[in-house]
């Protein structure tokens, strides 16, 4: 006669785990990958601190003309009376910090640095968003034909990406930025510099993902799911989009979260090289090109728009890094 399990003392400490929760009455609750990597991720607080900031960046960006209708906010306003007639520089200490201005007034012009980075801030991640967009498209539906095909379809795709690579991506978008002017496809001002920076420089950033992808793809193609979903008469279209894709989502996802801020800093160059966004327009690149000759007269005008794209930077870095963790099924 077989001897009942013991459900509490020493004994029940060398029960496996299954016994336990069944002998104890508590129910075993599978759970799924996503809810697996939300648990890792809600682990690493460095990562969870990023993914605050980057929310409350968007937040800021999406709102930022209703915030600036609420306190009163005008970037373009001219207050010549905070600034100093002879030596140029905002009156007061800091740049001229007070409580109607909480990151002072920019030197010269007087007009309010807060409401010129949060004017900027829309800017910045729109061109960012939509030229990670554009090259995450492009790279994802090359690299995944490239890979899955392969023969001739993927040399042809592989030296594209070669040749996209060998481009001088920064003189190309100085020249191209600099030619469009006036009216463009309908589009003129602020609204045609915008799309040629997120055509430029998702255009030719796309070879970078596709890389990742066709490597991905290489790997998955041999896998156990694919080769049964073609026994079973699957064709090319059905593996690529229904068996393919979903286990590419991880990655994709990462690495748009690490382009996003390569592709601020590159918009940022442009507008500080004077081929971005150009005047009135405010732009974090464009007043970092202004504080250039004006640093000498207030350092705080130089600080400020370069602590928000460093803190803009760093904090889609850390949530990129923190999914790469969370969403690694070999992570620990």
């Amino acid at each position: 006669m077989t001897a009942p399990i013991e459900t509490t003392g020493p004994a029940a400490k060398a029960q496996p785990e299954a016994v336990l929760e069944g002998a104890g009455g508590k129910q075993i609750e599978g759970r799924s990958l996503g809810r697996i990597a939300w648990t890792r991720f809600k682990r690493d607080k460095v990562a969870m601190a990023g993914g605050v900031i980057v929310i409350l960046l968007v937040l800021v960006a999406a709102l930022s003309k209703p915030i600036q209708s609420v306190f009163g906010l005008d970037p373009n306003a001219f207050n010549q009376d905070l600034v100093d007639p002879v030596l140029l520089a905002p009156k007061g200490s800091f740049g001229g910090m007070s409580w109607d201005h909480p990151l002072g007034v920019e030197p010269q012009t007087g007009r309010d640095i807060l409401a010129r980075i949060i004017e900027g801030s829309w800017v910045s991640l729109v061109v960012a968003a939509g030229s990670t967009l554009l090259s995450v498209v492009i790279g994802v539906v090359m690299g995944v034909v490239a890979g899955f095909y392969g023969g001739w379809v993927d040399s042809a795709i592989s030296r594209m990406m070669d040749t996209f690579l060998a481009f001088p991506l920064l003189l190309f978008a100085i020249s191209i930025s600099a030619s469009l002017q006036g009216e463009v496809f309908g589009l003129e001002g602020l609204s045609l510099r915008i799309a040629v920076l997120i055509f430029v420089i998702g255009f030719f950033s796309w070879p970078y993902i596709g890389r990742i992808v066709r490597a991905q793809t290489l790997s998955l193609r041999e896998r156990e799911f694919v080769e049964a979903a073609r026994s079973l008469g699957a064709r090319g279209p059905f593996i690529l989009f229904r068996e393919l894709l979903p286990n590419l989502i991880a990655p994709i996802l990462v690495y748009s979260t690490l382009l996003i801020p390569t592709n601020i800093l590159f918009e940022a160059s442009l507008s500080f090289l004077g081929v971005g966004i150009a005047p009135p327009q405010s732009s974090w690149g464009g007043m970092l090109s202004t504080a250039v000759d004006l640093y000498q007269v207030d350092p705080m005008f130089m600080i400020i728009p370069g602590m928000a794209i460093f803190i803009t930077v760093l904090a889609f870095n850390l949530l990129g890094d923190g999914l790469r963790d969370a969403l690694d099924p070999r992570g620990k």
